[in-house]
């Protein structure tokens, strides 16, 4: 038979123990969401440069694309840093928190330089290379001052 007591501390247990664990899960989501969306960006610069370096041949639907993609991680990007959301494998910088309206600027820019790149709509390899360089040095910018690399 259980005990009153041990079934009101057995509870109290779980009650503490539940939030902790979803609470957990939620940061884990949130930095793994951050970590699949920096990887396309990745993907796209990736393909950027390449255009530039001249691997693969230019193409004006695949720069259009290249921009939309990141347009794409900047409109999300913002949504995936609850407050404690740093895990282990994170890259986060604590300062996205500890400086929020630096970060929200820093994405707010380059939500307008990736949109700034799509209305452009590039026709060549030198126009595509002009706004592919406005559009990543945010990526620099950024990973200077919010990104801790591990």
């Amino acid at each position: 038979m259980v005990r009153p007591k041990m079934l009101v501390a057995a509870c109290a247990a779980v009650m503490l123990v539940a939030p902790s664990v979803g609470w957990a899960a939620a940061a884990d989501d949130a930095a793994a969401m951050r970590s699949k969306l920096m990887e396309q960006n990745g993907k796209d610069a990736k393909a950027g440069g390449q255009i530039l370096k001249g691997e693969i041949p230019f193409d004006a639907a695949k720069a259009q694309a290249i921009f939309v993609g990141m347009h794409d991680v900047a409109t999300k990007f913002g949504n995936y840093f609850p407050k404690g959301s740093i895990t282990p494998k994170s890259e986060a910088s604590p300062a996205i928190w500890e400086k929020p309206a630096e970060f929200k600027a820093a994405l707010a820019k380059f939500e307008k330089d990736t949109g700034n790149a799509i209305a452009a709509k590039v026709t060549t390899k030198e126009a595509f290379g002009q706004q592919f360089g406005l559009v990543t040095a945010n990526c620099k910018s950024c990973h200077e001052a919010f990104r801790v690399k591990k």
